[in-house]
């Protein structure tokens, strides 16, 4: 496994354990308001595949059941403001390539504050197209291994037609998929009885920029904190790749 997806999955485990809990939350609320407002205002998960992820990924994070039912209501009325998706693409601190998944109710708002960050963090902010060449937009599936081998599960996922499988370590397992065939595979491995622990669509390099120093490292890891840490930004993908070794020194 590459030091990016070790980076990835360590990220992915500590979970909201790194963020305030009300902040997570309004993140998530966010992104069922535009799963049902790009789903056709459709509220019924099993019939709106966004809205199904926003909904898995709300209780992943124990987001209580009345607050995602809030969150639906309230998406699908008139009261669900003006919420759109907003995309920024650029480089960080030594050069690596960083895409910025935001959601907001005021562009110019976070506009500006991811210039901030990229401009006080050693970044600089790109235009469209300026990086995104560099990823690939995949479906990923997290699952724990449980009491199968990694083996089982690499060959249910290929039997699967997903495109590739990663051991992450710590019992889970990545399994990577086109966006068209996400929903199906999803399916296929939850029926086999692996337990998903997060399913969304990401962006997975195709080129990386390796960071072979702990300086620069920690500049890296700061720098993509600081982008997550703020309330309009949802996801952050970036291309660099860390050593296991220096990643597990940095933990």
């Amino acid at each position: 496994m590459s030091g990016h997806s070790k980076w990835a999955t360590i990220k992915r485990q500590k979970g909201a354990n790194d963020q305030k809990r009300g902040q997570l939350f309004t993140k998530l609320s966010k992104a069922i308001t535009i799963a049902v407002k790009q789903g056709g205002s459709i509220t019924d998960p099993e019939s709106n595949f966004k809205l199904r992820l926003a909904v898995d990924a709300a209780r992943a994070a124990n987001m209580p059941k009345e607050n995602i039912e809030r969150a639906i209501s309230r998406a699908a009325g008139r009261d669900a403001g003006d919420i759109e998706e907003v995309v920024y693409e650029g480089f960080g601190p030594g050069g690596f390539s960083v895409v910025v998944e935001g959601l907001t109710d005021n562009r110019n708002r976070t506009n500006s504050e991811v210039k901030i960050v990229f401009d006080k963090n050693g970044g600089r902010l790109g235009g469209q197209g300026s990086v995104m060449y560099q990823f690939e937009q995949k479906g990923m599936i997290v699952v724990d291994i449980g009491t199968k081998s990694f083996e089982d599960v690499f060959q249910t996922a290929l039997d699967a037609n997903a495109d590739d499988v990663e051991d992450a370590g710590g019992g889970e397992a990545l399994i990577y998929t086109k966006p068209q065939a996400f929903s199906e595979v999803r399916d296929i491995v939850e029926s086999v009885g692996l337990q998903i622990k997060e399913a969304l669509l990401s962006f997975k390099p195709i080129v990386l920029s390796p960071i072979e120093n702990v300086d620069d490292a920690k500049k890296a890891l700061s720098f993509v904190e600081k982008l997550e840490e703020m309330d309009d930004v949802n996801r952050v993908f970036v291309n660099f790749d860390i050593p296991d070794s220096l990643m597990e020194s940095l933990q």
